[in-house]
């Protein structure tokens, strides 16, 4: 019995002394706090924003990043970076340059920045993910549909967990739960382990069922009979073609 509460004892002081930690860093943290800035360690954005929750505004994940982008004035961070170019050198005219190409797209169209962060999902038609059924009753069912399956689940999921006024380190693991499964349905296995179903197979996402010579462009809408192939290699021609023009050479049969 003895040992048992000296077991107690001892955890008990060790999570205090975490604690009395993560505070001393949430405080450190916040005295340094500047716009824009990223906290990596999660404990310690927690105590911040339970601490000190009326001096400064935060958020995690995409609602945050949305938020950010909505703010966002495209024209003016483009003039600012061209100011900024006219003066840097070396790694920072890089960077500069790397933001300029996105920033001044989005200043030249009449896209918004916001709009990149995905709200809804597009599900794709029952003909591109079809289900057979089998002799005995059973059915075949595309991967596809499998991967739908897990974020429409974990979506639910979330939406009762909201609507039960779940804690919130709940909410956002459940969030990066959804996240993830969305990961998994455009490409599986992009981001660590894939999603695996019967005899441990990776299932085939959106990207799988699109890409190579097998995938939906080129074998199904790229691909035709015709009466004559043949094999030629695309070269630049300097002597009677700009670089805007294209023109076809003659091809060995």
């Amino acid at each position: 019995l003895k040992s048992e509460i000296d077991k107690d004892i001892k955890e008990d002081y060790q999570y205090t002394q975490d604690q009395i930690e993560v505070a001393k860093q949430a405080y450190k943290e916040f005295m340094k706090l500047e716009e824009k800035q990223l906290i990596d360690d999660e404990r310690v954005f927690r105590e911040i924003k339970l601490m000190y929750a009326e001096y400064f505004t935060g958020g995690m994940g995409a609602e945050a990043i949305k938020e950010m982008l909505v703010k966002l004035d495209c024209h003016a961070e483009t003039e600012k970076l061209r100011k900024i170019l006219k003066k840097a050198r070396g790694q920072k005219k890089t960077r500069a340059i790397k933001r300029l190409k996105v920033v001044a797209a989005f200043d030249n169209t009449d896209n918004r920045p916001q709009d990149i962060v995905m709200e809804a999902i597009p599900v794709i038609p029952p003909d591109l993910r079809p289900m057979v059924q089998l002799d005995g009753g059973r059915f075949a069912t595309s991967d596809l549909n499998d991967l739908y399956r897990r974020v429409i689940n974990r979506n639910n999921r979330l939406k009762k967990l909201l609507d039960l006024g779940a804690p919130e380190v709940i909410v956002n693991n459940e969030k990066r739960m959804l996240q993830e499964s969305v990961d998994a349905l455009f490409d599986n296995g992009r981001r660590g382990r894939p999603v695996t179903g019967p005899g441990n197979r990776a299932l085939k996402s959106l990207s799988d069922m699109l890409k190579g010579k097998q995938g939906r462009f080129r074998q199904n809408l790229l691909g035709r009979r015709v009466d004559y192939s043949g094999r030629s290699v695309i070269v630049v021609n300097p002597k009677s073609l700009r670089l805007t023009h294209l023109n076809r050479y003659l091809l060995s049969l």
